[in-house]
């Protein structure tokens, strides 16, 4: 369950991705996981310094915060970001089980700055054989091995 939000939480991640773009490391995206009060794990955007599309602010926060923490889930945390998740991010946090999302700058922000990512929710609602990305699928029979090793397998950590 989230607590009540914390500004200095906030202001932290403003902060940290203020000085990512002072510095020249990326983009102006920062975020922090906080557990119990403390920060388990921060990123910034190194997109750009670390050639990886998928090296936003959130996700690096969670990445540091799920080694902090030795798991893979991080319910029980909440998360400050410096801008509002884009598709990818927000994912990313369903995925990590966040309890709460806080941000600073909303989409419409990001999209005066250049950031914008209305295209991507456009292209989720749309069936894949209409999206810009083309995508086919191949041999289903033969990757539903892969689930059904996994289903007979008793070595599995579920998540």
């Amino acid at each position: 369950m989230p607590s009540q939000p914390n500004p200095e939480f906030m202001r932290h991640a403003i902060a940290l991705a203020t000085q990512n773009v002072i510095v020249g490391a990326g983009g102006p995206f920062a975020a922090v996981v906080v557990r119990n009060g403390q920060i388990a794990g921060e990123g910034v955007n190194t997109v750009t310094t670390r050639h990886d599309p998928t090296a936003h602010g959130e996700v690096n926060a969670i990445r540091a915060a799920c080694k902090a923490l030795g798991t893979f889930s991080l319910a029980g945390c909440e998360l400050y970001t410096s801008c509002q998740p884009c598709p990818m991010c927000l994912a990313a946090c369903y995925w990590a089980r966040l309890d709460a999302i806080y941000y600073g700058a909303d989409a419409a922000d990001a999209a005066r700055a250049g950031f914008d990512d209305a295209f991507l929710y456009e292209e989720f609602r749309k069936a894949p054989t209409a999206r810009a990305l083309p995508a086919k699928q191949l041999l289903s029979d033969e990757a539903w091995g892969s689930f059904a090793a996994w289903i007979a397998s008793e070595n599995k950590i579920k998540y």
